[in-house]
């Protein structure tokens, strides 16, 4: 049976170079097997966070937030794409994950960062691995830093150059290791209810 894996993806920018590395991901996992997925927060467009899923009464979230939380619920572990701006991360992935709570616990969670840099958006990668902790989800040690992205992957989404070759190299342990956590969650998950 294939993993649910969704891909998080958080630029609002007109001009959205880091998209072809989330639809990289998600690409790589479909050849893997997984049944993997690209949530786009622009195209999801969540307004600024006012009251979270859980605090609507049962039943009467919008929509969106409903239809979110339960490809969320459903999902085996997670991949956050995630760009740096400012040597923070991008505020349109954060607002869509601090929607939910809940929803993301017991799941293992995996960091792609990129940025135009050299520093390939290691500061918003170190960002995120204690956001996505506190949020409940167990982030897998092995990340992937791409940099510079406009010179990373071609426009159709390919490979390119020294960057392109590195992240080639560098995603088949990657996903391997994130294939590990799932399946270690998916397990226990199976064997008892959480603790809370």
């Amino acid at each position: 049976m294939s993993n649910r894996i969704l891909v998080f993806y958080g630029s609002y920018r007109s001009d959205r170079t880091g998209i072809r590395l989330a639809e990289y991901v998600v690409d790589q996992l479909r050849c893997r097997g997984d049944d993997a997925g690209l949530i786009d927060a622009k195209a999801v467009n969540l307004p600024m966070l006012d009251r979270m899923y859980k605090e609507y009464p049962k039943g009467h979230a919008p929509a969106v937030l409903e239809q979110l939380a339960q490809k969320i619920k459903a999902a085996d572990g997670f991949i956050f794409v995630t760009g740096e701006y400012n040597w923070g991360v991008q505020p349109g992935l954060k607002n869509l994950t601090d929607h939910f709570l809940e929803e993301w616990f017991w799941r293992p969670a995996a960091i792609v960062s990129y940025s135009a840099g050299r520093l390939s958006g290691a500061r918003a990668a170190t960002a995120w691995h204690g956001t996505l902790s506190e949020m409940g989800m167990v982030v897998i040690s092995s990340t992937i830093a791409v940099g510079p992205i406009g010179k990373a992957l071609s426009v159709d989404g390919l490979p390119t150059g020294e960057g392109g070759k590195a992240l080639e190299q560098s995603f088949p342990r990657f996903a391997d290791d994130l294939t590990w956590w799932v399946e270690a969650g998916k397990a226990q998950r199976q064997r008892k209810q959480p603790p809370y």
